[in-house]
């Protein structure tokens, strides 16, 4: 595999492959996760636009785009979801994204009818409520787990229990050109490549502090955000976690 997909687990029919470094330029470096479960494929936060084809391509490479069942949205963002048009017409995909999105999605999709998308966004639409769910991908189940006003009002991120990822959308985000593929080494070094953006980004120390309670919760051996390198190990995923409860960000800044 090239530096673009890196799989990081492989075991009894359940596969997670890591996909970064598809869009330069202008566009916002973006990772994406792709779970396969027994012949099941979901794939987490897609992208916009500039990502749809480099993905597509590079995503045929490993799967059949008709295996694709589910798209997991962790919010509204373009550099999110945009491309949604494009996943409706080419695959049978439902959707997976909070309920306070899901009526804000057809703006993206107004002007495109097909047979493919059965006349109607609702038929493929997955909503989850604010306390999370658990949806299944072949034999297994993902976690919708909630992280609300943690740079969206409704905010999911996605653990897999069998892999133990937790995809975490831009909890964890920084900024890492093309070392994106690379794990997380030196913490207090990463630090100043991500305390920016989450001080402006994320709502509250309070909303830091009930998302770690969440995360401690899970078993989680890895972390992979939406930008930026991957926390892999128990100890690197504590050091985020003790570092992000105690920041202070958003509101807390205010004057």
């Amino acid at each position: 595999m090239s530096e673009r997909v890196v799989k990081v687990f492989d075991e009894g029919g359940h596969v997670c492959l890591f996909i970064t470094g598809l869009v330069d330029g202008e566009g916002i470096p973006s990772n994406q996760l792709v779970i396969v479960d027994h012949g099941e494929a979901a794939l987490f936060d897609p992208g916009g636009d500039l990502t749809y084809t480099p993905l597509s391509i590079e995503l045929s490479k490993h799967i059949s785009l008709k295996s694709l069942k589910l798209i997991f949205a962790s919010h509204q963002d373009p550099d999110i979801i945009s491309s949604l048009p494009r996943w409706l017409m080419h695959t049978d995909c439902q959707v997976v994204t909070s309920r306070l999105w899901a009526r804000f999605l057809p703006h993206l999709v107004s002007g495109f009818v097909s047979g493919k998308m059965n006349k109607s966004l609702v038929d493929r639409m997955v909503e989850l409520p604010d306390k999370g769910a658990m949806i299944t991908l072949g034999k297994s189940k993902i976690q919708a787990v909630p992280a609300h006003f943690l740079h969206s009002v409704g905010n999911f991120h996605f653990y897999d229990p069998i892999s133990k990822i937790l995809f975490s959308g831009d909890v964890g985000a920084a900024v890492t050109p093309g070392q994106d593929h690379k794990p997380v080494e030196d913490f207090d070094a990463h630090v100043p490549l991500m305390e920016g953006f989450h001080r402006r980004y994320m709502a509250s120390n309070r909303a830091c502090r009930a998302w770690v309670n969440r995360a401690r919760e899970l078993d989680i051996q890895m972390i992979l955000p939406q930008h930026g390198k991957p926390f892999m190990g128990k100890e690197q995923v504590e050091n985020f976690f003790r570092w992000f409860e105690n920041l202070e960000c958003g509101v807390d800044l205010m004057m």
